[in-house]
């Protein structure tokens, strides 16, 4: 499958299945010495493959493409195993790491595929400055980072893989949550 359409197809899915709103969110694949990257203010529900832009590792991203754009170059820079990027609003993950506080999955599962997920805070007004290469960084070392107040973004070898952690961490949240309410978890 064309990597471009194969992109489509996973960014589609976190709007499809609640984990984005219509244009919330941002992906990128690494096909070879190119990254495609979602233009900013990407609807899910629309977005087709021509709509995706190229960027070249170590240029600036072409006008147009997502304000994470950067963000994603740099996760590639940090993490040279890395072919594909996510990023997510999950309603729960968000909710739950409000604190500041890294997320400890309760579950089996979540669990099992990031004992620890870190949760960084950056100020919104330097987010645009700092979000690249704090985010990028930890990518290298961790499968799945949460942005305090804004949301998660995920790398993988795949897109499939990146999409796997996206929805195990969003239901490792809700889990919690639905927990902490029945009175199950602190």
């Amino acid at each position: 499958m064309d990597p471009r359409e194969d992109l489509i197809r996973h960014y589609r899915w976190l709007r499809q299945y609640g984990i984005n709103d219509s244009h919330s969110g941002n992906a990128s694949v690494r096909a070879g010495d190119r990254v495609w990257v979602t233009p900013t203010g990407a609807c899910a529900d629309t977005l087709a493959a021509a709509d995706l832009l190229p960027c070249t590792p170590g240029e600036a991203p072409p006008a147009g493409a997502s304000l994470d754009a950067p963000l994603h170059l740099a996760v590639y820079r940090h993490n040279p195993a890395a072919d594909a990027v996510l990023h997510s609003h999950g309603a729960h993950t968000v909710a739950l790491t409000m604190n500041g506080e890294d997320f400890i999955p309760a579950d089996f599962e979540g669990h099992y595929y990031f004992p620890r997920v870190p949760v960084i805070t950056i100020p919104y007004d330097r987010y645009v400055e700092e979000a690249p290469e704090r985010v990028g960084e930890l990518l290298a070392r961790y499968r799945v980072v949460v942005v305090r107040g804004h949301g998660v973004y995920v790398c993988g070898e795949t897109l499939n893989l990146a999409y796997k952690w996206t929805c195990s961490l969003e239901l490792s949240a809700k889990t919690a949550f639905i927990a902490r309410q029945a009175g199950t978890l602190p």
